[in-house]
């Protein structure tokens, strides 16, 4: 059964960092893509960065340049370090994987941005 939880979540001021994680069991990142999304409220769910198998990177217009998108595969875990942040980027993040044509998602964490 795929899990995916993720954490690091929080209230930060404008031009702060925060450094989510998504931790996966029954899945093995390195198979697939991954996927940070965010959801802010009355909006519809964006994606924000991926990252592939081969380790490629791609990033969303609006977060180029303040956010990196990683894979640990000894932990099995991707993270999205988050800096430079805006009140725009407040919302649910959520990561997603793919197999055999199924998405999965996490919980999200709620990330508050203070001007």
């Amino acid at each position: 059964q795929v899990e995916l939880v993720e954490s690091g979540g929080g209230l930060v001021q404008a031009g702060g960092s925060l450094r989510l994680s998504c931790a996966a069991s029954g899945i093995v990142f390195g198979f697939n893509d991954v996927d940070w999304y965010r959801q802010a409220p009355g909006k519809q769910r964006e994606l924000v960065a991926t990252i592939t198998t081969i380790s490629s990177t791609k990033y969303a217009d609006s977060v180029k340049g303040r956010f990196a998108i990683s894979r640990d595969s000894v932990k099995n875990t991707v993270y999205l370090q988050m800096n430079n942040l805006k009140p725009e980027d407040t919302g649910v993040y959520y990561c997603r994987t793919t197999r055999s044509g199924k998405n999965y998602w996490g919980q999200g964490t709620q990330v508050t941005v203070s001007s």
